[in-house]
């Protein structure tokens, strides 16, 4: 059954053509992963599955009666409006009818007339309240709330929340609403691995209907059963998961060059066949007309030809890390290292050691002091108690999560060079390698997307000459391909890498070494997250 079509659609912004003649179908069940790169029109293409704007031209329809929930990225609640009373309020109809029973219930308990007929409206009632899962509101509450973590927020007024946690409750309630068709728009922005892990054990186990727009590899990869990339206003459509896409994808991609190239070839031949026809035709006395005509009938097949376009493989950012030579043997040694906020400990006696040449990545829930640890490697913070010391012949370079290392003040290419002493046009060569091209230069930084951000201030790290990396959360705001390139320079980098991330892809192909945060504590495995995540589970159930 088709819960959603999509027929020769046609999507404009003002003069802009975003994207045309899109067609496709999303049938009941089926958990689709909408991908592309930042700008290609996949959040416009979700509205309009939506409901929430129309096609310029085409159509768009639904399974009849199909209720339709998206996650809105900043969800409108009244202020005041305390967050488990936000939640209650996706079941008005359950709570109206428990008011009504509830009433009913105190009339058969102290009155006698009409009896039967109260008791056969109370009954049917209840079928209904029960059929409908009312008895179960609170319990689905709580898991959910558990599940993405949102347990302490729910005795919060909405206005104390940040932008973060409201998105949250706004994917909680959308959850709870379970729609017939479920529309994710980067779902998995400001949720941390536990809350991934729940969200993707939901969508499997849910049966829902699901279209996700994600850069999240392996989370999609865990969740969808069909891909539809958006590339250059077309839409491609792949029947596999995430890995299977990109196999199908590489596949597609020989075969379009194939194509393209064998027909190039064909068309070279028949140009250059028309031109010696004609050439003969000339130089025979008098002309010859059969050898004009046999040319004029293959100019017109040419003509009439359907041309192969030739496969655009699209630019991502490009470069790679410069080292300034190697560092101390010993890089961050931390010893009994205490941190609290407002008598509330965040780390307890913590140690830890990073050693030259290691890729050493930092997990934990939010709020476990990830943050707070990096900060004091850094020299941010200092610590209550304990010892850190940093290794000798140390440059450290430092990726924050929203780039806050970047003056909002400047231009894009005085903003590069105030890090790197370079001449402007070798700025703006370099600057091209990361997708700033032309007048995009000369835009100020605060005019940036997050992406845009991200990809300035990696271009800068990649020219400052650094031993030492210390990222946190440096794939938030990328597009797959620009990932993909990040991974490709790091991988590359000769120097000692510490990252906070929640993207568990990124994680499982850089860091033979994890450092699980938790309760204050941190547990060094050698392993990638997989690995770690294993052996905590199997302490787990040994306990």
């Amino acid at each position: 059954m088709i819960a959603c079509s999509i027929q020769d659609v046609t999507q404009t912004f003002g003069a802009e053509t975003i994207f045309s003649n899109i067609t496709c179908e999303i049938k009941e069940g089926e958990r689709v992963g909408l991908i592309g790169r930042n700008g290609e029109g996949k959040t416009t293409l979700m509205h309009l599955i939506a409901g929430k704007t129309t096609p310029a031209s085409g159509v768009v329809s639904w399974k009849k009666g199909m209720a339709v929930g998206l996650l809105e990225q900043m969800p409108t609640i009244a202020e005041n409006t305390i967050v488990a009373d936000a939640l209650l309020a996706v079941f008005t109809e359950l709570l109206e009818m428990k008011k009504q029973m509830t009433v009913l219930e105190q009339q058969l308990a102290s009155e006698t007339k009409g009896l039967e007929k109260r008791l056969e409206v109370y009954g049917k009632l209840q079928e209904r309240f029960m059929a409908e899962g009312g008895y179960e509101v609170d319990a689905n509450i709580r898991r959910v709330a558990a599940g993405l973590q949102v347990t302490p927020l729910l005795e919060k007024p909405w206005k104390q929340l940040s932008g973060g946690e409201r998105t949250k409750i706004g994917l909680a309630q959308l959850l709870l609403r379970n729609p017939g068709l479920l529309l994710l728009d980067e779902p998995t922005n400001h949720l941390d691995l536990p809350a991934i892990e729940w969200l993707t054990d939901w969508i499997t186990s849910s049966g829902a209907t699901v279209v996700i727009i994600s850069h999240d590899r392996y989370f999609l990869d865990e969740t969808t059963t069909k891909v539809m990339e958006m590339e250059q206003g077309e839409l491609y459509v792949y029947h596999t998961n995430y890995s299977g896409y990109v196999k199908e994808k590489e596949e597609r991609l020989l075969r379009e060059f194939q194509q393209y190239e064998d027909q190039q070839k064909k068309i070279k031949k028949m140009q250059e066949a028309i031109k010696r026809l004609k050439d003969w035709a000339n130089r025979a006395n008098p002309p010859n007309a059969g050898l004009h005509k046999k040319a004029k009938n293959m100019e017109k097949a040419l003509a009439r030809m359907t041309l192969v376009k030739k496969p655009v493989v699209q630019k991502a950012i490009d470069g790679g890390f410069d080292s300034s030579g190697r560092s101390g043997k010993d890089v961050v040694v931390a010893k009994g290292v205490t941190k609290a906020f407002a008598e509330q400990v965040v780390l307890d006696r913590l140690s830890m050691h990073v050693r030259y040449k290691e890729r050493v990545a930092i997990v934990g829930a939010n709020g476990s002091g990830k943050s707070t640890l990096l900060k004091l490697i850094l020299g941010e913070m200092t610590a209550d108690a304990g010892e850190l010391t940093i290794g000798s012949r140390l440059s450290m370079g430092f990726l924050s999560q929203h780039n806050d290392e970047l003056d909002d003040r400047l231009t894009v290419i005085d903003e590069f060079r105030d890090k790197i002493v370079i001449t402007e046009g070798d700025a703006r060569r370099l600057l091209a390698k990361f997708l700033f091209y032309g007048p995009a230069v000369f835009q100020k930084v605060s005019s940036l997307s997050g992406g845009e951000r991200m990809r300035l201030r990696l271009a800068q790290l990649m020219h400052e000459k650094h031993n030492l990396l210390i990222l946190d959360e440096p794939t938030n705001h990328l597009d797959i391909d620009s990932k993909e390139v990040l991974e490709e320079a790091l991988d590359s980098f000769d120097g000692t890498i510490l990252a906070v991330s929640h993207d568990r892809y990124f994680l499982d192909k850089l860091f033979p070494v994890t450092c699980w945060l938790d309760s204050g504590q941190l547990t060094r495995y050698e392993g990638s997250y997989p690995y770690a995540r294993a052996k905590r589970l199997e302490l787990a159930l040994n306990e």
